[in-house]
């Protein structure tokens, strides 16, 4: 699987939502860099799993559909 890659504005938006977190739940003030970090984190580690269980999730999708169409032949 490739890297997931985000554009300039999707990473800005996903830090910030970090930083937000963790001055909302932990009462924790951290920077930019710390947020960035932490997401390419998220990205390396979690990313594939989110990515894989989407990639299910439409499968699913998508079968479902086709039957549908088959029922219309029938």
């Amino acid at each position: 699987m490739n890297r997931i890659e985000l554009s300039k504005e999707q990473k800005k938006m996903a830090i910030d939502e970090i930083r937000i977190y963790f001055e909302k739940e932990r009462e924790d003030q951290i920077g930019e860099l710390a947020g960035e970090l932490i997401l390419d984190f998220i990205i390396e580690k979690v990313g594939p799993y989110i990515y894989n269980q989407a990639i299910m999730d439409v499968q699913k999708y998508m079968n479902e559909k086709t039957e549908d169409l088959y029922a219309f032949m029938i």
